[in-house]
């Protein structure tokens, strides 16, 4: 038909999946030894940091992020970028209490 898109399928190796897989499970160590070692007040950005990676890996390798245009590319970063806005004032409103 006229109207329809044509969608290409990406075909990824399931290594692709493992590797991230096991990415996603170092990252999670990783989260439960800064949740056991106590950074004071930067442990909270660090398993912030920690826990934006793994949603970064996640979409797009798993939700497909990565084989799209980038009009949806755009969007997602100002979404994210604006995210990160309003919780860095959060943050900042809470320090200067």
């Amino acid at each position: 038909m006229q109207g329809e898109t044509e969608k290409s399928d990406h075909i990824v190796p399931y290594g692709t999946y493992v590797n991230v897989w096991i990415a996603l499970m170092l990252l999670l160590a990783a989260t439960i030894a800064v949740a056991k070692v106590e950074f004071s007040k930067y442990s909270v950005f660090a398993n912030l940091l920690i826990a934006s990676l793994k949603a970064g890996l996640v979409l797009f390798f798993f939700m497909h992020l990565k084989y799209e245009k980038w009009v949806l590319k755009a969007m997602l970063f100002m979404v994210i970028a604006t995210l990160t806005a309003v919780i860095a004032l959060f943050f900042a409103d809470v320090m200067f209490r």
